[in-house]
């Protein structure tokens, strides 16, 4: 299966999705501040003449950040990508792509008009021969160089402002371990100094979105390299879990038999290197990472600190996490209270949605738990129970998503931390994705979960589910509201009769229902007309 897969890369080299376009990391891209390649298709910068884009300047949000981080011009990763280019191509209707040479998420076909829904589902309810396909496959980008992007090995300032581009190429798998790794490094201040209260990804309301198109853009690529069109990305379902049940060598590599920290020689996993893990080492040279080998993967599930994270998270966690209906609260950062997107990262205490940085709950548990590269949030992408992991979490932001509703306007629009206002673009995605554009429902953006699919009993029930709690939360209210309709309706019916009563006086009509019932079968209904 692996050299069937390696097969379809000697023809498939569309364009990707990632960093540092190849077309773009050269000394005249980065002296002009331009990143517009040329569509293959006909040859013009963004596919102009096939009217898929056009090179434009890029538009950046002006509204205010919060206070986390006290500088400006210090870090190139701030009012993304401006530093590197201001100029990029954008795409018309549903194409996509650093030069428009893509579908949007959830469309395919040559026009980019037919609609295409991909369907996740639980690594254990796949076929022996699926698994160990995603298993090769996961080798296979582990030992394919990305055609389209490349990594910076150096900083804009160090580049000499782009007359000197420091660039070098990187295999598909590393390069979303190194993006993962650009977006949550610490800013480099010189000397020996750096700011660590940072992170483009992780700790503020952009956590969701953020990983929502990492995985997608990984899972587009995976579909590239091997040619499966059909492709998704498995999830581990860990609610409950009394130990790592994918940790066996069937699935993503079992334990060393004498050194617990390592992955047993029978998985292929144990080969793979490391890379951007010496986030110190970093600091100290003022250096970036370069994607150089750091050494094997490393884990040791369930031996982490008890203190911090005593167990897997539990299904009721979830549910809890689940009820709560602010998506993101106060400093909307790991500080919140009562924020679903701060109790599901980990920061809030996943009973009660109070912060508690001490410990660790739902997804950061789980990092926590494996005790080894997933442990380290800049090089936890390293170890591959990442993305099964992270498919999951973002299967509960769906489940949040479906349940409760929300207009775009619940994202955050201002005030948030630097990188995760509504209308910043996500670092380093090139093309450019605003945080808010993954607020959505996935069906729209081309996938769902198996287990989401629901019998329609239970989609109804899930689609009254913020109704009932709307009308839980006013009920007292409405309690109130009838009661005194229903005494305001009394006095007027009493008032409408006794003004009919007296009007009418001595007239012979004769009104059945309102006479004694024993008399009623004697008398004839008359009427004066």
């Amino acid at each position: 299966m692996l050299l069937f897969a390696m097969g379809f890369l000697l023809v498939i080299l569309q364009p990707s999705t990632g960093q540092f376009p190849r077309a773009c990391a050269n000394r005249q891209s980065l002296l002009r501040k331009e990143c517009c390649p040329p569509w293959d298709g006909d040859g013009s910068p963004c596919g102009e003449l096939s009217s898929r884009g056009s090179c434009q300047n890029i538009l950046l949000s002006q509204a205010p950040l919060g206070p986390q981080f006290p500088f400006t011009g210090v870090d190139d990763r701030e009012d993304w990508p401006s530093v590197f280019y201001n100029r990029t191509c954008k795409c018309e209707g549903n194409f996509m792509g650093f030069n428009c040479g893509e579908c949007k998420f959830g469309f395919s076909g040559p026009n980019c008009t037919e609609r295409r829904l991909r369907t996740r589902r639980n690594i254990f309810q796949l076929t022996t021969s699926e698994k160990d396909k995603f298993l090769a496959y996961l080798n296979l980008a582990k030992n394919t160089p990305s055609q389209d992007y490349v990594i910076a090995t150096g900083t804009y300032t160090q580049m000499n402002n782009g007359s000197n581009p420091m660039f070098r190429s990187i295999n598909v798998y590393d390069l979303f371990v190194w993006m993962h790794y650009y977006a949550s490094r610490d800013t480099l201040l010189g000397g020996s100094n750096v700011w660590q209260d940072i992170d483009f990804a992780h700790e503020a309301p952009g956590f969701l979105p953020w990983h929502r198109v990492f995985l997608l853009i990984w899972e587009r690529e995976m579909q590239k390299i091997t040619g499966d069109e059909n492709f998704t990305i498995p999830y581990w379902d860990w609610r409950d879990a009394e130990d790592c049940v994918v940790c066996t060598d069937e699935y993503m590599g079992g334990r060393h038999p004498t050194n617990p920290n390592l992955l047993s020689p029978a998985s292929f996993f144990s080969s793979w290197q490391v890379i951007c893990t010496r986030s110190e080492e970093y600091n100290s040279q003022q250096a970036l990472c370069n994607a150089t080998g750091e050494g094997p993967i490393l884990r040791n599930p369930g031996n982490n600190d008890k203190s911090r994270t005593p167990r897997l998270p539990s299904s009721a966690e979830v549910e809890f996490c689940l009820s709560l209906t602010q998506y993101e609260s106060g400093s909307m950062d790991k500080m919140a209270n009562y924020s679903f997107r701060n109790t599901l990262e980990g920061f809030a205490d996943p009973r009660t949605a109070i912060s508690n940085i001490s410990q660790s709950g739902l997804h950061n548990a789980l990092h926590i738990y494996m005790n080894g590269s997933m442990s380290q949030v800049q090089g936890s992408a390293n170890d591959p129970i990442f993305v099964l992991h992270h498919a999951f979490v973002d299967s509960i932001f769906e489940r949040w998503l479906r349940r409760h509703r929300p207009m775009l306007e619940v994202y955050p629009a201002a005030n948030a931390p630097i990188g995760h206002n509504r209308e910043n673009y996500m670092v380093p995605f090139i093309p450019l994705y605003r945080n808010g554009e993954f607020f959505k429902p996935s069906r729209e953006l081309g996938y769902d979960y198996a287990y989401l699919q629901e019998p329609a009993l239970d989609s109804f029930q899930e689609f009254l589910i913020p109704y009932l709690e709307q009308a839980r939360q006013i009920w007292a209210w409405l309690v109130g509201a009838a009661m005194i309709g229903g005494i305001i309706t009394a006095v007027l019916t009493g008032l409408i009769l006794a003004c009919r009563k007296k009007r009418r006086g001595t007239s012979s009509e004769i009104q059945p229902l309102l006479i004694e019932s024993e008399d009623y079968n004697n008398i004839s209904y008359q009427s004066n007309f």
